[in-house]
């Protein structure tokens, strides 16, 4: 039987396939999210969008938007997001061990970047830098935590140590331990600091009093307590500045 050619559809032609790309849509939006950050800097990107940047080396072959969008939700912010347990962190959808212990550690990368920072400087005479650091610390923490920042003779910081752990709304301190940790380090001056887990940084009755048996105990030892300052969710309060001390 002799074969039928098909006939030219009148000089129509058939439609073009439409291109597939086999590169996943996730993959396309990490290239040009790393482009965004490159060319105009990290300032540029959303909360958000520097989440999934941290992301994409943790979680390589993944569209990691709705995990870094379902972090900020459960959390409410950057730096809450940072400042999470590790058990808290891995209750949202996506995020298991590995990604949490990142997580983690890049909070520790910047907090210890921010140690540096104030190490390298004069504490007193940089305030913006000092409660930076210290809303970094503590404005999250689930539970109140006093700390000092023993300073030397320049009023840099010799060390910030943790001085007491409590509970939601109360931490042990005793006047006597820090002056006796404030002679081992031979420090010359300090600054107090405490959160309050409530998110309200004004100072209750207990502060102050708290604040003055520290003061009257170092007094004696001719060590100077510079400032008490409070963090909270809702800021930071100096006590200096208001005139409590």
């Amino acid at each position: 039987m002799k074969r039928v050619e098909e006939a030219p559809l009148f000089g129509l032609t058939a439609p073009a396939r439409p291109f597939v790309s086999d590169k996943p849509h996730w993959q396309g939006h990490r290239d040009r999210l790393r482009t965004k950050l490159i060319e105009r800097g990290a300032i540029a990107l959303e909360d958000y969008e520097l989440l999934e940047t941290l992301l994409f080396a943790f979680i390589p072959r993944r569209d990691v938007k709705p995990i870094s969008k379902a972090l900020l939700a459960r959390f409410g912010s950057l730096s809450a997001v940072l400042s999470a347990r590790p058990a808290d962190l891995i209750k949202v959808s996506g995020v298991g061990e590995t990604v949490a212990a990142y997580l983690k550690a890049t909070a520790e990368i910047g907090a210890r970047a921010s140690r540096e920072t104030l190490a390298s400087r004069t504490i007193i005479s940089s305030w913006s830098a000092l409660t930076d650091y210290v809303k970094r610390e503590l404005q999250h923490e689930g539970r109140e935590q006093f700390r000092v920042l023993f300073l030397d003779r320049k009023n840099q910081l010799i060390v910030d140590e943790i001085m007491g752990h409590g509970t939601v709304d109360h931490a042990p301190v005793y006047p006597r331990e820090i002056a006796r940790r404030a002679l081992e380090m031979q420090a010359s001056s300090l600054i107090l600091v405490h959160n309050h887990p409530s998110g309200d940084p004004t100072p209750s009755r207990a502060d102050i009093d708290m604040t003055r048996a520290i003061i009257d105990a170092l007094d004696a030892l001719e060590i100077t307590v510079h400032d008490h300052l409070i963090a909270a969710r809702g800021g930071v309060t100096s006590f200096k500045a208001q005139g409590l001390i």
